[in-house]
């Protein structure tokens, strides 16, 4: 299975190739995880790619391999969509993060972005809120990822609760069941 996670930096998706690389461990499986930053501490974006397999040789997804894309904004969905193999899924968030071009005037941000992707929109920003923290969209969009994917929610929850801090446990858990749910 080969999963990409793309998003914004400081959206979480480091943290979420993470949660699903021990949870694959923990099935059994071989894991192989690589990250590309860019000016992801600038709001840029920033791309993870997640290979599953009984035996994973290298960590790199080719355009158009992709079985799911998780996007944690919707215009990153769109701008990796060429990754994503035929018959593939993109489960994206519907929060809009201005990029800087947008931001400084010299661009506009896309409309319609929602109508070219092949996939299902969930309103991660509001249901973190919802949960408490606008922090825990990157929960929300996890939980929503594991009903898609059909893991065993009670697994895939406890990897994600070891990878963050205990103070943040309850709303990280309630953003993980809004996500669930959504789906």
């Amino acid at each position: 299975m080969d999963i990409l996670i793309v998003g914004v930096g400081g959206q979480g998706t480091l943290l979420a190739s993470r949660v699903l690389g021990k949870y694959a461990l923990e099935e059994g499986f071989d894991v192989k995880l690589s990250e590309v930053h860019g000016m992801a501490q600038r709001g840029g974006s920033v791309m993870t790619y997640v290979r599953i397999g009984q035996k994973i040789a290298s960590p790199i997804i080719d355009e158009g391999c992709a079985d799911l894309i998780l996007a944690f904004e919707k215009l990153e969905a769109l701008r990796y969509a060429h990754y994503l193999k035929k018959g593939g899924a993109i489960l994206y968030s519907t929060q809009e993060i201005m990029p800087m071009p947008v931001v400084t005037g010299a661009a506009e941000y896309p409309q319609g972005i929602e109508a070219k992707l092949p996939g299902t929109g969930v309103d991660a920003l509001g249901l973190a809120l919802k949960a408490g923290n606008a922090k825990a969209a990157n929960s929300v969009m996890l939980g929503a990822l594991c009903k898609k994917m059909n893991f065993d929610r009670d697994k895939f929850e406890g990897a994600l609760l070891s990878c963050i801090p205990q103070k943040t446990m309850e709303m990280n858990k309630k953003a993980f069941e809004l996500g669930y749910a959504a789906v």
